[in-house]
């Protein structure tokens, strides 16, 4: 489904999730390249909550950037079809092959601000992610590995610890809680 379209039809969750749908809505109506990083101040990237098929654990990676465990993702870099860029993250940066969609609509969508910093040697300045967030499903027992120049570490955690673990606010507080909280639709 087309991006509009797919937001169009996106229930939000809560005000958050509605006023961050009504921005990402009008970015895109306006014409606003957003699938790639060459628009600087805002692009489209795409997260994973991956969980175990009991839905009682989550995968998540210790960033080396934000020095925090968290979700995997990255950016859309031109993908359109954005589940398969979420899926593909999830390999890159964990090792997992079998990985899949529990649903191919949208789970939860955000507008996370991201402050300036280094990356590979250069600045990267300060923008906006325009976040939208697959629900995909593993096997726990299943081998992951590091993706080193991205995360040091991966585990997979109980519900309640995967939101204790992060070290930021923001991502505990209203996405990680939030996150879980949807779990209980599927």
């Amino acid at each position: 489904m087309e991006l509009t379209a797919a937001l169009a039809a996106y229930r939000p969750w809560n005000e958050q999730e509605e006023r961050d749908r009504a921005e990402l809505l009008r970015r895109l109506q306006s014409g606003e390249e957003l699938y790639s990083r060459e628009n600087p101040s805002a692009h489209l990237t795409v997260s994973a909550w991956v969980v175990s098929p009991d839905r009682k654990q989550v995968l998540l990676a210790r960033h080396n950037l934000y020095g925090s465990w968290a979700w995997l993702g990255g950016h859309a870099d031109g993908e359109r079809d954005l589940l398969a860029a979420a899926v593909r993250e999830v390999r890159e940066e964990s090792g997992l092959t079998a990985v899949r969609p529990v649903t191919e609509d949208i789970y939860s969508l955000e507008i996370l601000p991201v402050s300036g910093h280094e990356k590979r040697g250069r600045y990267v300045p300060s923008h906006l992610h325009l976040n939208l967030t697959f629900l995909l499903e593993a096997d726990p027992a299943l081998p992951v590995r590091c993706k080193p120049d991205e995360n040091s570490r991966l585990g997979w955690f109980g519900l309640e610890d995967a939101v204790a673990v992060s070290t930021e606010p923001w991502f505990r507080e209203r996405i990680y809680r939030k996150l879980n909280a949807k779990l209980a639709g599927y």
